[in-house]
């Protein structure tokens, strides 16, 4: 593997990132990482400097240096990750294909192109700070997990597909991330995985090496077990939720003249007899819900209010609008609604899609964003917690805002803890594909890291109720139509560690990992490097 060059070396790091994708939903064939990885160690080692013998090589020194070679393995490698593990987004340009089908090449391979420099430099910083061995080994974890952090911050962030999603088909695995966060997850996952690459060397030292990260995951999965053993499973007394899925089609959603039975199908579901006897004190429906503007419209406020249990709420997505000075505004926002058809809070989101509901650059590029039309979605101010009838305050998280590890919660100074996280999305874009479930497990994540109860509602799927410890309480199937009646489960009275301190342990362990790997003796650990035909 080493001594692959030229396309074969290329080749074979696009096909271990496209096989490192099997390990993450909906497939989860954890496994699959460790030959993916393995490979990519192995990739890096053999990395050298080339002749000068193609045009740009002559003309550009620095792409002859085995720096170089390293990071491009690792942009092979995110390439094959990122195109294999956002294939979906393809679908959203074929929602209005005459309009964005021609963009589908540019949107996967050149999200997925910029997504792989995180993944180039990753193998580029495990290349040039440590010797081949088991000291580039934690390098390569250390430095997987920080540009994961990295991902999720530059350009507005974009942390999808982190590797400790993967954890998701285990409840005792996620327990981690209650102290660490998914990015600790990322760390030891990496660690574990490229670990079995140090066999190919010589000696008892490597073969201890080798097995020490994976001791280390089996206590991981332990101290979860060890965790869920007393959690519980406690909800708040006098609430009952019904989550409304109605399976809208993203071609019908706006179409004029279905906006009735779109309105109907909501209503249906929220109204009917509940199947265990309890009738719902809240309902929630997905993002963007209502065809109408509910704050401007009295008759269409009304009409939802009809779903709203007395004593309870509808919590609904809806678009809002605001004319001030010939000036439109738009906002993608949640709305609590009374059965008084009052607006009781509404909450606007305030992390945008990039080309979905703006287009960075207006002033450059002159084009319509997916959602439609050229007037871009106003921002809102940031997350916060909002009052809810009846029920612990919520903190809405609107489509991907619940992916940012971190970035969900209000700043502690604005009040007390509020009692559940509430993600209202529109995953109809993407059809059957694996965007939904990885969208779900990522929100999982968010459950465990904050010790907060997660509802989770999405038009086409998936919808679901997660405790605190990211257990699955709940869930739907993927476009089906559908109304769950479910219990809010508690929240974890004493925040978690990841809760109080963000990403610090992270960065701890991280720097602890990264001063190990500088150690004279750990870089003299026995390793062929040998380059064989």
């Amino acid at each position: 593997m080493a001594a692959l060059d030229g396309w074969p070396r290329r080749l074979a790091a696009f096909g271990f990132g496209v096989l490192a994708v099997g390990a993450l939903p909906p497939l989860h064939l954890v496994f699959f990482l460790v030959p993916a990885l393995v490979g990519l160690v192995w990739l890096i080692d053999g990395s050298r400097a080339r002749e000068p013998s193609g045009f740009f090589t002559r003309r550009f020194a620095f792409i002859r240096t085995a720096g170089f070679s390293a990071f491009a393995a690792g942009w092979w490698f995110g390439l094959g990750f990122f195109v294999a593990g956002l294939y979906w987004i393809t679908f959203s340009f074929l929602v209005q294909a005459a309009t964005f089908a021609w963009m589908i090449p540019f949107a996967i391979f050149g999200l997925s192109a910029y997504l792989a420099l995180y993944t180039g430099l990753t193998v580029w910083a495990a290349f040039v700070l440590a010797p081949a061995g088991v000291a580039r080994v934690l390098v390569l974890a250390v430095a997987w997990a920080g540009f994961e952090a990295l991902r999720g911050w530059a350009l507005t962030g974009f942390p999808w597909n982190l590797i400790g999603t993967v954890w998701t088909v285990s409840d005792s695995m996620l327990q981690m991330a209650s102290v660490t966060g998914v990015l600790g997850l990322s760390l030891i996952t990496v660690l574990a995985a490229a670990s079995p690459s140090l066999l190919a060397g010589k000696g008892r030292a490597v073969v201890w090496a080798a097995c020490l990260p994976w001791v280390v995951l089996a206590f991981v999965w332990a101290g979860g077990v060890w965790r869920l053993i007393d959690a519980g499973h406690k909800a708040v007394d006098g609430v009952s939720l019904r989550l409304v899925q109605p399976n809208i089609a993203q071609r019908d959603k706006w179409n004029p003249q279905l906006r009735g039975r779109h309105v109907n199908t909501l209503l249906d579901l929220s109204l009917k007899p509940a199947a265990n006897g309890t009738q719902p004190t809240h309902v929630i429906w997905p993002e963007t819900a209502t065809p109408f503007f509910l704050d401007s419209i009295p008759e269409a406020i009304r009409v939802a209010a009809a779903a709203a249990p007395k004593g309870g709420a509808l919590l609904t997505g809806a678009p809002r609008q605001k004319l001030e000075n010939g000036r439109r505004q738009i906002w993608n926002s949640f709305q609590v609604v009374g059965p008084d058809a009052r607006i009781r809070a509404t909450f606007d989101k305030y992390h945008l899609v990039p080309f979905g509901e703006y287009v960075p650059f207006r002033q450059y590029l002159n084009i319509s964003s997916l959602t439609g039309g050229r007037t871009d979605f106003t921002p809102g101010p940031g997350p916060r917690a909002v009052e809810v009838p009846g029920a612990p305050s919520v903190v809405p998280l609107i489509c991907y805002e619940a992916i940012f590890p971190g970035k969900v919660m209000p700043d502690k100074s604005e009040g007390p803890r509020p009692g559940w996280l509430l993600n209202l999305t529109n995953d109809a874009w993407f059809g059957v594909s694996s965007g939904p479930y990885q969208h779900f497990a990522a929100t999982r994540l968010r459950a465990v890291e904050e010790g907060l109860p997660l509802v989770r509602v999405a038009n086409t799927g998936i919808s679901g109720v997660v405790d605190a410890y990211g257990r699955v309480v709940i869930r739907s199937g993927l476009e089906t139509q559908e109304a769950l009646d479910s219990v809010l489960p508690a929240k974890i009275d004493r925040q978690t560690i990841f809760a109080r301190h963000g990403n610090l342990w992270f960065w701890v362990v991280s720097l602890m990992l990264f001063g190990i790997s500088r150690m004279t003796r750990l870089r003299n650990i026995p390793y062929d490097t040998t380059l064989r035909a």
